[in-house]
């Protein structure tokens, strides 16, 4: 029995150790969405940091300014998304599907 206890501990150091190392990369990771057909773009990283945000001058209306909002809204939306969900399916390999509470 303890020799199942002292592998199950092993395991779940690697596990450990594989996620903090995942952790880093993915802090690192860049993503680029874009709504509006492109008009507006945003990038993020794994933290769900907004990096930058690129308006097309094409979609700039003084008269206007709702639908610019929303553009960058979706934008930003969308990105964080995609940020989320590649956080989650990057984690889920390492833990095996395994949800732990707590982890990004």
């Amino acid at each position: 029995m303890a020799k199942n206890m002292n592998a199950l501990m092993k395991q779940a150091q690697q596990m450990q150790q594989k996620m903090a190392t995942l952790q880093k990369e993915l802090e690192a990771r860049e993503l680029e969405t874009s709504s509006g057909g492109g008009m507006i773009k945003v990038k993020v990283n794994g933290k769900q940091e907004v990096l930058a945000i690129s308006i097309n001058p094409e979609c700039v209306d003084p008269s206007d300014v709702e639908t610019l909002e929303e553009l960058v809204l979706t934008g930003v939306n969308q990105a964080i998304k995609e940020s989320q969900d590649m956080v989650s399916n990057a984690m889920s390999k390492v833990t095996g599907g395994l949800s732990i509470p707590g982890l990004f």
